[in-house]
């Protein structure tokens, strides 16, 4: 059996917005059929009814996002009913595995079109109450936030590995030695990396805004922060001698992204010129408490599987969950340059929708080898309870 090339037709995203913000009002599912209705349009001469699959992923899947949101955003958005959909969840990276799992079925011919993405709204993550052991319990019952992070956890979990996912930042700090200084600086130039691409126009081509919603660019950008407004910041998991705060982290956000998945036979259809190619990809384990660490291991595979090495990058779009582990990554990474490293601003500035984080940054990565006309690129995440993602796409 041959494998199948698979090409980027297309990559689109909603502007991301701030936890409790110019989103919070719309239901996930909406978003997820927002972005996958913008998709199809994008590409006129497409028969919707040629999709084969409808790929999303969904880190929360608790409140309005569930019963498959992927089956949802198509029905909402109006594509024809027989267009299937299928949820996966890789917490973090679960955008990311929606791609790759697109691909896999395009690259095995099981598929020739899809849709892949994913949607987290993390300000409409309902609160949920575990049923009672024994019935017409007389107590107080306790609600758990969906929002973020470990809840419910099985006892059996060593209290080593449910740390919370900011105290693992702090953990990554410890192990490479990163000062709040150096995490300050990093956020610093993600908003400025970020501000600086929305100014020059180059999320025009990718950004879809929401009907009715009053967001046109992403809503955690601080265009006027600085070192001295980000120090008087407090440390929010350690309070004693901690470096990890508000403003070296990703913020709470909401938000969705789609890409449009084709082989040879699918490119010709929609009479379009792809963005990027897809290569291989990775996904690896650490220990959970050093999640942040989780893309180290995944992107050398991704590289080797590619036979490409840092050197051949053009650009690297790497999840920025926090400025320390984002910096303890690029630590164990002596021989990759910087400065290809999130060119448009990360997560720190842009915002962590978990599901569709890892789809945003596939589709920025194909965007930006578009631009650049030709070259190799690099999209991973670190995962929480330890896994890193990655995929290498070229053109």
């Amino acid at each position: 059996m041959s494998i199948r090339d698979v090409y980027i037709v297309d990559a689109v995203r909603t502007p991301i917005g701030k936890f409790g913000g110019a989103l919070a009002s719309v239901r996930p599912d909406d978003l997820a059929a927002h972005v996958v209705r913008a998709l199809v349009d994008r590409s006129p001469a497409l028969d919707p009814a040629r999709v084969d699959d409808v790929y999303f992923g969904d880190a929360n899947g608790a409140g309005e996002d569930n019963r498959d949101v992927a089956r949802m955003a198509v029905l909402l958005a109006g594509l024809p009913v027989t267009v299937p959909g299928v949820t996966v969840n890789r917490l973090c990276g679960s955008g990311l595995e929606a791609v790759i799992q697109a691909a896999r079925a395009i690259a095995l011919g099981d598929a020739s079109v899809a849709i892949a993405g994913g949607v987290e709204s993390m300000s409409r993550a309902p609160w949920v109450l575990q049923k009672p052991e024994r019935a017409f319990p007389a107590g107080h019952q306790q609600l758990h936030s969906t929002t973020l992070g470990w809840r419910m956890t099985n006892p059996k979990m060593p209290a080593e590995w449910t740390v919370a996912l900011g105290e693992g930042a702090e953990l990554v700090a410890d192990k490479h030695g990163i000062t709040r200084e150096q995490q300050d600086a990093f956020a610093l130039a993600s908003h400025r990396k970020a501000a600086e691409a929305w100014a020059k126009g180059l999320y025009d081509d990718e950004v879809v805004p929401y009907p009715g919603a009053e967001l046109t660019r992403d809503e955690c950008i601080r265009d006027n922060t600085s070192m001295e407004a980000l120090a008087k910041l407090k440390p929010a998991f350690r309070p004693d001698g901690g470096t990890v705060t508000p403003g070296n982290s990703s913020p709470l956000n909401d938000g969705a992204a789609a890409l449009l998945l084709v082989d040879e036979d699918g490119l010709r259809e929609t009479g379009r010129e792809p963005l990027a190619r897809i290569r291989t990809s990775a996904v690896t384990g650490i220990e959970p408490q050093l999640f942040g660490l989780g893309p180290v291991a995944a992107v050398h595979r991704a590289l080797e599987k590619a036979g490409r090495s840092f050197a051949d990058l053009t650009t690297f779009e790497l999840n920025e969950a926090f400025a320390a582990q984002s910096l303890g990554c690029l630590a164990e990474w002596p021989e990759l340059d910087p400065e290809i490293v999130n060119p448009r601003g990360g997560a720190v500035a842009i915002g962590h929708p978990l599901g569709a984080s890892g789809a945003r940054l596939a589709g920025s990565v194909a965007h930006q080898l578009a631009a650049a006309g030709s070259g190799t690129g690099l999209a991973a995440l670190c995962i929480g309870v330890g896994q890193g993602l990655a995929l290498v796409l070229e053109r």
